[in-house]
């Protein structure tokens, strides 16, 4: 199912705390669904051009039924007001995937820091961690306790330690506690709201590189360095210039040139194409270090090229 779409009915939908609902998803015939891990999403067809990722928050284990929750932003773009307001148990939906740029490696211990809806990719590395017996120390902010989804799921996971801090009540997350003494083989999770993650990322940076690991739900900043380049679709032999202002991923279109994608921001991981040539301006919160470093593939939607020309295996 990772590539394909196909369509699953809504079992319930259960609102777990203000503006939060959570969806179960059930395959219609009863069918077992795709086994995922942690830190998986899923790219759900909300009908009138609105395709919006969401991470699972069930259970792994749990093959008949998969679980998101999507926070009702009444500034975004609509995608997760027409959850709120349309989305019903008995209702169809198109999904396609899993799949997990945001997975669990193995650790000796792990730290968590989740605010928001944060939380959705976070609660089943925390139920994992504990599954395998690993030390685990989980930091959930909110704006308030109302606003906090979970909160009774995350407290029932043993064997941590668990902070949750409504900010209306005990003010912001204490990371320089939680972060400020580097330790071996610990892994590092965040996700959250951009000042959140460019906090965890300042306290983090006397950690050994790739302790952190980060999801934005929505892009960073792009910074479109280096003015125009060139790209050339290998297969069909095009010679392209990418001004200095306008995206990789617009100018392959505007030539006819079909790339698949979604987010358009560098959080989904669907456009992903394969680089033959040249270096990439990785500006994406997808790829991993290791996959930045060699250069082999790249998300056009917002990265660019770091010299004069690019070979795309397009």
């Amino acid at each position: 199912m990772i590539g394909d779409w196909t369509t699953l009915e809504v079992e319930s939908t259960e609102h777990r705390a203000a503006d939060v609902v959570a969806i179960t998803l059930v395959d219609p015939a009863g069918d077992a669904l795709p086994e995922w891990t942690p830190g998986a999403h899923i790219d759900v067809d909300l009908g009138a051009g609105f395709v919006r990722q969401y991470s699972l928050c069930g259970d792994p284990d749990d093959l008949r039924r998969w679980r998101i929750a999507v926070l009702r932003e009444t500034a975004g773009r609509g995608g997760s007001q027409r959850v709120h307001d349309l989305v019903r148990a008995g209702e169809k939906l198109p999904v396609r995937g899993p799949r997990n740029h945001f997975p669990l490696v193995d650790a000796d211990r792990y730290v968590f820091v989740a605010g928001g809806i944060g939380i959705t990719p976070i609660l089943p590395m925390v139920r994992r961690a504990a599954a395998q017996g690993r030390p685990w120390t989980a930091l959930y902010g909110g704006r308030s306790q109302g606003s906090m989804a979970f909160v009774d799921e995350l407290r029932a996971v043993p064997g941590g330690d668990l902070g949750v801090v409504p900010q209306d009540e005990l003010g912001l997350l204490d990371l320089r506690a939680a972060l400020g003494t580097p330790t071996e083989r610990t892994a590092i999770y965040c996700c959250g709201p951009e000042p959140l993650l460019t906090a965890v990322e300042r306290e983090c940076a006397h950690w050994p590189p790739g302790t952190l690991h980060r999801e934005r739900f929505t892009a960073a900043p792009v910074v479109a360095e280096g003015g125009a380049f060139d790209v050339v679709l290998h297969r069909s032999g095009m010679r392209l210039t990418v001004p200095e202002y306008e995206s990789l991923l617009d100018v392959i279109e505007s030539a006819g040139v079909d790339v698949e994608n979604s987010c358009r921001a560098g959080i989904c991981g669907t456009c992903l194409v394969t680089v033959s040539s040249g270096e990439p301006d990785h500006q994406d919160d997808v790829l991993s270090d290791d996959e930045r470093e060699r250069g082999e593939v790249m998300l056009p939607c917002v990265s660019r090229a770091r010299d004069g020309l690019l070979v795309l295996d397009l």
